[in-house]
């Protein structure tokens, strides 16, 4: 319809080399005549890259997740690419079902916040020559990771309550066999065995998709068996609202009564009627950063023989009502 070659056609759409623009005018008429759209698929395979990357996550439903996937979406978009996002609700069976989809299709690279069952397998998607990047838990030293300083995290936190006076300090828990709770923990720990005080620590339920109703009960629970608990910490925010309902069903209120802390600050703690206090993680920052490892890995080609990156980012107290 243009009365051109091929190739000029690919030049122009490409924009590559120069093409008359009185060429490239009748070239753009007709791509418009005849709606034509190039084929994705067909260019990544000729180019060996699929711009794409694959994110597989427990869930983006008002968690840290949520926020980095959006930094990770617009730094992708930025610099060309796009993201294909899983979620597994850290159910392994789906995290497997979701890498196995994901090494088999258009990605050229896996971020993972991996529950530990499918180790194996990612080690046999990386040595495939796809690039796998861990965030916010490090399950594995054979891949990069993109991670938040948990330990400190738990540390600063109790500290800070201690210095409020708080004297039985609660904290619920993520699963133990998963290295931000593992280090949140060990924080925890440190700072009560150094004030002299005791630890009072609740795990939440296994599969991690209950925040509200973990919150809850487990507030529930600390009430009963400490009942001159002052503070408690969460792991997350939606645990922390449970925790708040659990406290005002007792007859008690926040902060007067009992403090509370979440330990993985999301927006919305700061727009609640009494706004949470919390360790804020820069979960954009670090999406962004995530995005840019990847495709630093995706563009230098063979990747297998690189020095593995672990990449880690401090976290903040940010004082509110809750305490």
């Amino acid at each position: 319809m243009a009365s051109v070659d091929v190739s000029t056609v690919s030049r122009a759409l490409n924009n590559k080399a120069y093409v008359h623009p009185d060429t490239k005018r009748r070239i753009m008429k007709a791509v418009k005549a005849l709606g034509y759209s190039p084929n994705l698929v067909a260019k990544s395979l000729r180019q060996g890259k699929r711009k794409t990357i694959g994110v597989v996550v427990p869930s983006i439903n008002i968690s840290i997740f949520g926020e980095i996937v959006q930094g990770m979406e617009e730094q992708a978009r930025r610099d060309g690419y796009s993201i294909l996002i899983s979620n597994t609700m850290d159910d392994p069976v789906v995290e497997r079902d979701c890498l196995q989809r994901m090494r088999t299709g258009l990605v050229d690279g896996i971020v993972i916040a991996a529950t530990g069952q499918n180790t194996r397998l990612l080690a046999d998607i990386a040595s495939e020559n796809i690039t796998v990047i861990q965030v916010v838990r490090s399950i594995s030293h054979q891949f990069d990771c993109v991670v938040a300083d948990y330990y400190r995290c738990g540390y600063e936190a109790t500290a800070y309550l201690i210095k409020c006076g708080c004297r039985h300090i609660g904290l619920i828990n993520g699963r133990s066999d998963m290295q931000p709770y593992q280090e949140r923990y060990q924080g925890y720990k440190k700072a009560v065995a150094k004030a002299g005080l005791l630890e009072h620590v609740i795990e939440a339920s296994k599969d991690g998709s209950q925040y509200f109703e973990d919150g809850y009960q487990s507030t529930r629970e600390l009430l009963h068996a400490v009942p001159a608990l002052d503070a408690i910490m969460v792991a997350t925010d939606l645990q922390g609202l449970g925790a708040i309902r659990a406290i005002k069903k007792a007859g008690l209120t926040t902060p007067e009564n009992i403090r509370v802390i979440s330990l993985t600050g999301h927006p919305i703690g700061a727009t609640l009627e009494t706004a949470m206090t919390s360790m804020q993680v820069p979960s954009r920052e670090m999406g962004e950063c995530t995005t840019k490892l990847m495709i630093e890995r995706i563009e230098n080609g063979d990747h297998t023989s690189v020095r593995h990156q672990q990449i880690v980012f401090d976290t903040m107290l940010i004082s509110r009502e809750t305490t």
